[in-house]
């Protein structure tokens, strides 16, 4: 939580005044970790259950928001709504990512551990794959009747294409129970096949899951050094860089300067590539120093 507020904040600005003060990734995954901390040594189905109440159930309260008119207390704001909330002066604080979604499919996570230390291979796989396709039905269904799972329903438009992508534009800041299906489904089906596999593409993963934290934290610093880069390559100062555009928190930036589509997946593709010989090296680092605890955090 607090590389979030104090590195996250600054990599995503690059305002080293702090003005706004950005919850997203790290914190709600910290703020899960505090909940599975406080609950890990209740019996394992305390856990599962009240990890399938949360992803399942979590979606009532959008009833519970729009009988209130949207009108609801910042602890609120914390569990299940992203706001931007003033503090200070000119310093705000950014709640991208409510954490209670996520910390429900943090304990289900962790109960899904169990397939991987009590269970033969073969039947762990079978419930991965059936498990997994069992979400992305779960999925289809849920999002056709359009009656739960997603606060914003989908709806006819003027072509298949666009219908299809009102179908598919689920929920993400919080995760609904129909985002958490439509993405983990094919996740339990690709881990039900990659669990089989020793091959180049299995080993190729781990370089990367081996580091999470280290390859999260450098991959946005070299996109917004990218991004400083270009925005002065475009004949733009480091002072109206800093000064930035009023009303956008974000230095370094100016709207409709943006690349098309295709060049963003050509950036990203070249980030993941050229993380990797650094997710290698820093693994390496981390194997023959585990006398330091400190790398054990990072």
């Amino acid at each position: 939580i607090v590389v979030d507020l104090l590195v996250m904040s600054l990599v995503f600005t690059a305002d080293i005044h702090y003005s706004l003060f950005v919850l997203e990734t790290l914190w709600s995954l910290g703020a899960g970790m505090i909940v599975l901390g406080l609950m890990i040594r209740l019996p394992f189905s305390i856990i599962l259950g009240t990890g399938l109440l949360i992803v399942f159930g979590h979606n009532l309260i959008d009833f519970a928001e729009k009988s209130r008119d949207g009108i609801v207390p910042l602890w609120w704001n914390f569990l299940h709504r992203p706001t931007i909330t003033p503090l200070w002066d000119n310093h705000s604080l950014f709640i991208l990512y409510p954490f209670l979604s996520w910390a429900g499919l943090m304990l289900l996570g962790y109960c899904c551990g169990k397939l991987f230390t009590t269970m033969e291979p073969l039947r762990r796989n079978k419930i991965l794959l059936w498990t997994g396709i069992g979400a992305l039905l779960f999925f289809i269904v849920m999002r056709a009747i359009n009656v739960y799972g997603d606060p914003v329903p989908w709806s006819q438009q003027k072509n298949g294409m666009a219908t299809f992508f009102s179908f598919m534009n689920v929920q993400k800041y919080p995760p609904s129970l129909l985002f958490i299906c439509a993405t983990i489904g094919p996740v339990l089906i690709f881990l039900a096949f990659i669990k089989n596999t020793q091959g180049r593409l299995s080993k190729l993963i781990s370089v990367y899951g081996r580091v999470p934290l280290f390859y999260f934290i450098l991959h946005f610093f070299i996109i917004h050094i990218a991004q400083v880069i270009t925005y002065l390559a475009r004949g733009h100062s480091i002072s109206e860089g800093m000064k930035g555009v009023p009303g956008l928190p974000f230095k370094f930036s100016v709207p409709g300067e943006g690349y098309p589509l295709w060049i963003v997946y050509v950036i990203w593709i070249t980030v993941v590539i050229l993380m990797y010989p650094l997710c290698k090296w820093y693994d390496r680092y981390k194997t023959n120093h585990k006398e330091k605890w400190w790398l054990s955090y990072l």
